[in-house]
């Protein structure tokens, strides 16, 4: 289940209630306002029948929605951003890679014990595909060397943990 769905599943509005905090909290953590232009429409997810997906009454798969489609485009015109073809594999290193520098972050804080740990929550919580092992162990078998790598080319920051493991030659599960 991708992000998309998961938070059409779990209603798009607790996130909203969390960034809403979090502006006020921390106004310089700047965050994409595509999701709180969904909630602005009233789109919660399949409770109200319409989030980033359409669901029809008492179906809950999930259909695309020219709605959505045509709101992104319009805020993307509005931002001056130029829409782009993103290849299979960018998606998967932002989206995986998000995760695994945010698993290194709940291991260092003594959140998690072991990266394992984490690794089965998305296996055995979030679908995350089991041939894959998790994220962390997926970022293992990729190396954390070429992880580091290509978060730096997103300018991204990397986890402290991440940043020593990878220059130790290390991996989370070694």
């Amino acid at each position: 289940m991708g992000p998309f769905r998961m938070g059409d599943l779990a209603g798009n509005d607790i996130g909203w209630y969390i960034r809403k905090r979090r502006y006020v909290e921390s106004p310089e953590i700047t965050y994409s306002k595509n999701a709180d232009l969904l909630c602005e429409m009233g789109r919660f997810g399949q409770k109200t029948g319409g989030g980033w997906y359409d669901y029809k009454e008492g179906d809950r798969k999930p259909y695309p929605s020219q709605v959505v489609n045509d709101m992104i485009i319009k805020h993307s015109a509005d931002l001056g951003i130029e829409r782009r073809n993103i290849s299979d594999q960018e998606i998967v290193e932002r989206l995986v890679y998000a995760l695994v520098n945010e698993g290194a972050q709940i291991l260092e804080e003594g959140i998690a014990m072991r990266a394992s740990d984490i690794d089965m929550v998305y296996l055995t919580g979030y679908g995350f595909p089991l041939y894959r092992g998790g994220p962390m162990f997926y970022a293992d078998t990729v190396g954390l060397g070429n992880v580091l790598m290509t978060m730096e080319k997103y300018g991204w920051t990397p986890a402290p943990l991440l940043a020593r493991l990878a220059a130790e030659g290390k991996g989370f599960n070694s």
